[in-house]
């Protein structure tokens, strides 16, 4: 192919973790490689999440003692995806996790730390583990990436005055009305803010961490990243072999080669209406999801121009969510743990655990057409403990009340009128609910029964998850079907290799991460298992492109781009 612009032996196209770690193996291996990204800032969703990592046996946990055997993960795996992903998919995440880790592991810069008490999602499985398997960078002064701090994707982890606060942080500070931790939590963080005043530091913590330390890494590897360069199209040779790209930059289109192959890590249709409009089902077809907002399918749509298959298209890493008066989604994770709460349906009724996983969660509520849904709390619960962005003890924002996403009364009865529910069935709902809390045990959902319901719940309590709801006023808060990405897209082998509908190979074309249908199926393994997949398959990509050059008899040294 003639009329290249630029030539590398591997093009990634999307800098979240998968693509950047798929750069860094790619150097690691020899290849010249670049990082394109469609956004004017790096990161992708990865930046933006809450930046756990997924991967059993990684390093970290070695490290501390926490070795897995092979058939405890695979039994996990199975249980959890219950036949719907092929067992060469689960068994390239399994055996090659360690080793993607163990690469980034090499860089200076690329430091975790484990979550521990952070359950698997379904730690009652076989194979299961109740202390969790998730990992998290370490805190990162983003001074370090000089002029690559400004174009860095911002999330919602810092804290006012500069505070930092990690996963494990925020699991202590929730408790800060409750628990003596939460009280020192509280003190730790006030520290921080006076050291970060003297010190002058600009701490990440979570996904913007990680990513900050994985461009720390591609700048030390001399790897060019190329930011507000949208990839238009995918170029193909006469055999239909992928060889490059087509993408423009500065205004311009560009043709960039990928001797060795491309590797899309776009992410998901998040923000595709029309795409979300034709797989998602009824309720969850409205965009609140919380993925970066470049994810609109572009790696996918390119994959399907070439005939490549598609799956999970109908599904999504959901979160129940709340609509912030400003505009944005706010995720709601441990708020669903507070004890004297109830999240029901339009009919007044529970319909499913609240504490739940999150992708569980929205399954049933998506089952059963619950939407919205109605979180509703009592003056305790809003005493004792933060939700959705709002500190325990502080009054709700006024433009909540005025956009019709928070609503108070003195009573029940006269709270499921403003929110259009049945006041009997309301009002049975919560004795109901009462009568379980006084006994410690949830028999209609069984709800604080699994350790993953408990890691956010009140430990001060017999059920960390249950107390009655008995003090006015009370309050109701709209549930939204919200999502982190979504499930479905380009259908991957082992090596990362996009397949065709009858099964073959589109030779040259690999994909990772959102843009790939998800390793998890159906299913949330723990948390940190959508970066974990995309990290494990686009070091998988990018060492099958290696092999590509060694197998054709190609010499490639390492060399600048």
């Amino acid at each position: 192919m003639t009329g290249w612009d630029h030539e590398f032996d591997l093009v990634v196209v999307g800098s979240g973790g998968g693509g950047m770690t798929a750069a860094l193996t790619a150097r690691d291996s020899g290849l010249s490689v670049v990082v394109v990204e469609k956004g004017s800032k790096y990161g992708g969703s990865t930046a933006i999440s809450g930046g756990g990592v997924w991967i059993p046996n990684n390093p970290t946990l070695r490290a501390r003692g926490h070795d897995d055997s092979r058939e405890s993960i695979r039994r996990y795996l199975d249980l959890l995806t219950g036949g719907r992903v092929p067992a060469a998919r689960l068994d390239a995440y399994v055996d090659h996790g360690p080793a993607a880790m163990e690469l980034l592991g090499t860089s200076r810069w690329m430091r975790f730390f484990w979550t521990k008490g952070y359950a698997d999602y379904h730690p009652e499985l076989d194979g299961g583990r109740p202390l969790g398997r998730s990992i998290e960078a370490v805190p990162f002064d983003t001074r370090k990436l000089g002029e690559d701090e400004r174009y860095q994707r911002p999330n919602s982890m810092k804290g006012p005055l500069g505070l930092w606060i990690t996963g494990k942080d925020y699991h202590d500070l929730a408790m800060v009305k409750r628990t003596w931790r939460g009280r020192w939590a509280s003190v730790v963080a006030a520290w921080r803010v006076s050291s970060n005043v003297v010190r002058r530091r600009h701490m990440a913590t979570g996904g913007r961490a990680l990513v900050a330390r994985l461009r720390m890494a591609l700048k030390d590897a001399d790897v060019p990243l190329w930011l507000k360069t949208p990839m238009k199209d995918l170029v193909t040779g006469d055999d239909g072999a992928v060889t490059g790209i087509v993408a423009e930059r500065d205004g311009q289109p560009v043709r960039i080669r990928g001797r060795l192959g491309v590797l899309l890590a776009t992410g998901g249709f998040d923000h595709n209406r029309e795409l979300r409009a034709r797989y998602l089902p009824e309720g969850g077809q409205a965009d609140f999801g919380m993925g970066a907002r470049e994810n609109t399918g572009d790696g996918i749509l390119a994959g399907e121009r070439l005939g490549a298959a598609l799956d999970l298209m109908d599904d999504a890493w959901w979160m129940p969510a709340v609509r912030h008066p400003a505009g944005a989604t706010i995720p709601l994770v441990s708020e669903r743990c507070i004890p004297p709460s109830i999240i029901v349906s339009a009919q007044g009724t529970r319909f499913t655990n609240e504490s739940s996983p999150y992708v569980n969660f929205v399954h049933d509520q998506l089952a059963g057409g619950h939407v919205p849904a109605w979180f509703v709390m009592d003056a305790k619960a809003r005493a004792r403990y933060p939700f959705a962005q709002i500190l325990p003890g502080m009054p709700i924002p006024k433009e909540f009340y005025d956009q019709g996403i928070a609503f108070t009364a003195t009573t029940l009865g006269e709270l499921a009128g403003k929110i259009g529910v049945p006041a009997e069935a309301l009002a049975g709902t919560v004795a109901r609910f009462n009568r379980f809390a006084e006994a410690g045990r949830d028999d209609d959902f069984g709800r604080g029964d699994s350790a993953y319901d408990r890691y956010y719940g009140d430990p001060t309590l017999p059920n960390p998850n249950l107390d009655v709801i008995d003090r006015a006023p009370f309050y109701a808060f709209r549930i939204e079907v919200g999502d982190l990405g979504t499930k479905g897209g380009l259908v991957c082998d082992e090596h990362s290799r996009v397949l065709r509908g009858d099964g073959s190979v589109i030779d040259g074309l690999y994909a990772t991460g959102n843009t790939s249908a998800s390793v998890m199926g159906n299913e949330y393994a723990g948390p940190g298992a959508t970066i974990g997949p995309s990290i494990v398959f686009g070091y998988i990509a990018a060492r099958h492109a290696a092999s590509r050059a060694r197998s054709g008899g190609q010499v490639t040294l390492p060399h600048s781009a």
